[in-house]
């Protein structure tokens, strides 16, 4: 079983650039910034008073409001991208075996807002204010929980929880699900809806943002020397995996194959990337390895890249210390430019960026980089998107917690 290939047939997308996987392309390969001011509540207090969102978000344009209420915002998220993911695959539901579809989707705060409301309810209103679906709308793991509800999928169903690298870490074990036989189908990915007052001053708190006020869409510029934070993004993104024969037998559409991954740990601080980048340069080294492939092989890599001034010069160092002099042929890229950090659906959302960029032979650009930075000296695709022919690509994301994972995906050649 474990020689099983894996291949993806469906994509399904919500983030601050597009609302669906055509929108979310578009959005990307001309440039978009999904930066603006936050409107929903005031933001007199706060020093960072911006946030990449969701335009015009209206959950009542994808699920009927009783469903709605049942869930946090993430769960919506993670909810419309999965449904996306399920269309956009061609798949007949009728027709397969549905104790063969796992669903492994995470989220890496899960619903904070739902227990901020909670709370004051509790607070105003003693116990009998707490709603009795409290728990079911907190908990990370209900993403999965609700997509396989709705669909009648009993396969494999849970979800990793690592933070900002929870949608990646979903997507390998997806992928391993399927290689190893415990299912032959899995919608994998993750939800994120931090944006919300006490959800943005946790990150201010913490110095990690950026405070560009005056001029939010330019605020998230990885690699650019006059970087200054994160800019906070949210949203959802939806792998539907298959297994090959599979897709083949039923004639799917296939962006792209999976062909390995890296998990590693930094065990160097809660928050601050090891600026040596040992786990970095392991979960790289081991996605290399696991794929049967060389640093050489690889054309593309959509990079963590948030940002930060100590984040993107670690990475950038560490793919120098992989990849040797071949990290100067590489075209390296940071989708957050644009989406924002979508937490733990960055590695779903940026893992569809990877496979879409592969699928068409075009590579979305890293937006709003003006000055170069000495430290960090790579081909980053700054400000426009260029053609190149990918035969295997990368993507890394990191989390709070020194959580690192690369994922491996492959053009697909039959």
């Amino acid at each position: 079983m474990s020689n099983r290939r894996v291949v993806i047939t469906g994509l399904g997308a919500i983030t601050p650039v597009g609302k669906n996987i055509p929108e979310f392309w578009n959005g990307l390969i001309s440039g978009k910034s999904g930066a603006r001011s936050i409107t929903h509540f005031d933001t007199e207090k706060f020093v960072t008073k911006f946030a990449a969102m969701v335009e015009d978000f209206k959950v009542a344009d994808h699920m009927e409001p009783k469903a709605a209420r049942r869930m946090d915002k993430f769960c919506q998220f993670a909810m419309i991208a999965a449904d996306e993911a399920i269309t956009n695959s061609g798949v007949n539901l009728d027709e397969i075996d549905k104790n063969r579809v796992g669903v492994l989707i995470g989220s890496g705060i899960g619903g904070m807002e739902t227990f901020y409301s909670q709370a004051m309810e509790y607070k105003n209103g003693g116990p009998r204010g707490v709603s009795p679906f409290f728990i079911p709308m907190l908990i990370p793991d209900i993403a999965a929980g609700q997509v396989s509800i709705k669909y009648g999928f009993r396969g494999p169903n849970f979800c990793a929880v690592s933070a900002c690298a929870t949608g990646s870490h979903n997507i390998g074990l997806a992928y391993d699900s399927i290689k190893n036989g415990h299912c032959d189908y899995a919608l994998s990915g993750g939800g994120e809806a931090p944006i919300f007052g006490m959800g943005v001053a946790s990150f201010t708190s913490m110095r990690a943002m950026s405070t560009r006020n005056d001029e939010p869409e330019t605020a998230s510029r990885p690699f650019d020397k006059t970087r200054d934070g994160f800019v906070l993004g949210e949203g959802g993104a939806m792998l539907f995996l298959e297994e090959y024969e599979s897709a083949l037998k039923r004639g799917a559409r296939i962006y792209a194959e999976i062909t390995g991954y890296g998990f590693s740990a930094d065990a160097y601080h809660i928050t601050a990337p090891d600026p040596d980048g040992n786990g970095v340069i392991l979960a790289m080294g081991s996605a290399l390895k696991n794929s049967g492939i060389t640093p050489e092989d690889v054309d593309h890599i959509n990079m963590h890249g948030t940002s930060t001034p100590l984040g993107d010069v670690a990475e950038t160092n560490s793919i120098k210390k992989v990849f040797g002099d071949h990290a100067y042929k590489l075209n390296l890229n940071s989708t957050k430019s644009m989406t924002g950090h979508m937490l733990g659906a960055a590695g779903a959302a940026e893992s569809v960026a990877t496979i879409l960029a592969i699928y068409h032979g075009l590579i979305p650009p890293t937006i709003n980089y003006t000055t170069p930075d000495p430290d960090c000296d790579l081909n980053y695709t700054t400000n426009e998107a260029e053609a190149r022919d990918i035969k295997y690509a990368l993507n890394n994301a990191f989390g709070f917690g020194g959580h690192n994972t690369t994922l491996v995906f492959k053009k697909f050649e039959g």
